[in-house]
């Protein structure tokens, strides 16, 4: 005899849900989903769709896996959905021009990557892993019509990256008009009852909900996630752009990008990286404001919080300690770089710095010097003529703007 599944108050379940969303269409939908599954025992189907187009995952990516996990938190059944079809079809979204198809061989590398990875975040036991390929490779010429005879495309040309490109007389490929249709067949074949995405998936979710009730199914319910905005502050995090911070890299390479976003940067992130509640998250914030607490202390615990959910709380701490000796204590790495110099006569140390690498310039290395960001074992030099003894041999520690450390080594 099979046990009927019990969930969480379905107001308790959407208070969960609800943090850190964009837009929830409709919330009045979502809510008699929970309350039909409560009713039955029966999990909601929550689909995350993901075109596996560049190999590797960063902190923009699990805005949307986050929530795909409190579903899963929730006892719903999580589906990773890995776009392999669509990828090789290329989501024109935000795009201004035809993005190029990828490769079967690319895609199936940038998969492996991500399945790798976002067990990082979801529940490995407890996520429905699927292939788009699955179901849209065996559709046939006459399915395809059929699908596409369940759309107009007055509605296709309201995507807002379509309507531009047209009014810029800008090409649209008809395979990339076919896109929005094949990411809502998915959410037939899987009969998903929400989809995710960020908020410029929000059209292709909503194509979803109308193909669904076209093939005779319920509409899903679309829930969007915000944009994270990358380290810039400007534009939405990105590997191409340079913004990112990926999940793989290293504990100290993560803490110290963390560190360099603004103080106003972190709540967002706070909100949407972290699994504090809206109220923890004011508590912290007010505290901030009233000046009870520094913000680089709560950025620090923030980057801590957010490191240690992927590669563990011992890492994360060794991480902070780094950071702390560098940056606030302005002592050295523990490996810091060591250069060869040979003994002879003093060099003035601007000179040493450019020769170094630690200034592209003297004229660069003159102003370091006088804005005070060049120090000899742990003492600031200020004057530009200083000279550096090199007539014996000995060591010592060199530092060049914050983060610039070298262990010279005379012999």
């Amino acid at each position: 005899m099979t046990t009927k599944k019990t969930f969480d108050p379905v107001d308790a379940q959407i208070a969960y849900l609800r943090k850190g969303a964009a837009e929830i269409i409709r919330e009045e939908d979502l809510r008699a989903k929970l309350e039909s599954s409560a009713r039955t025992g029966k999990p909601l189907r929550i689909k995350l769709g993901v075109d596996p187009t560049a190999p590797d995952l960063h902190l923009g990516h699990t805005v949307v896996l986050r929530k795909l996990k409190h579903f899963q938190d929730l006892g719903h059944t999580a589906i990773f959905l890995v776009g392999d079809f669509t990828a090789m079809v290329g989501d024109p979204t935000g795009q201004s021009e035809t993005r190029p198809p990828l490769t079967r061989e690319q895609v199936d590398a940038n998969a492996k990557t991500y399945l790798e990875q976002v067990y990082k975040i979801l529940n490995k036991e407890n996520t429905e892993v699927r292939y788009n390929s699955e179901w849209l490779g065996k559709l046939t010429g006459h399915d395809m019509i059929r699908l596409c005879a369940h759309y107009r495309l007055a509605r296709m040309l309201e995507r807002e990256d379509f309507r531009s490109r047209l009014a810029g007389n800008l090409p649209i490929a008809i395979h990339e008009l076919l896109y929005p249709l094949l990411q809502a067949y998915d959410s037939v074949a899987l009969q998903a009852d929400v989809e995710l995405g960020a908020t410029e998936q929000k059209f292709n979710l909503l194509v979803g909900r109308d193909i669904q009730r076209e093939y005779g199914q319920a509409s899903q319910v679309a829930l969007t996630m915000p944009i994270l905005v990358g380290l810039d502050g400007q534009r939405k995090m990105s590997k191409s752009l340079g913004n990112y911070v990926g999940i793989t890299e290293e504990p100290s390479q993560m803490f110290g990008k963390l560190m360099s976003i603004s103080d106003d940067m972190m709540w967002p992130y706070f909100d949407l990286v972290t699994d504090h509640t809206p109220e923890e998250i004011a508590t912290v914030r007010e505290k901030v404001k009233s000046g009870a607490a520094h913000p680089m202390d709560a950025k620090m615990s923030l980057a801590q919080e957010i490191i240690a959910g992927f590669h563990g709380r011992i890492a994360a701490e060794k991480a902070a300690a780094e950071f702390q000796r560098i940056f606030r204590d302005r002592e050295a790495p523990e490996e810091a770089p060591v250069r060869k110099v040979p003994c002879g006569e003093a060099k003035r140390l601007t000179t040493m710095l450019v020769e170094l690498g630690l200034a592209s310039s003297r004229s660069e290395a003159d102003r370091l010097v006088k804005q005070g960001g060049v120090e000899l074992d742990g003492e600031r030099i200020s004057d530009v003529k200083m000279e550096v003894p090199l007539a014996k041999a000995r060591e010592f520690l060199l530092r060049a703007g914050k983060k610039k450390f070298l262990r010279i080594v005379v012999e």
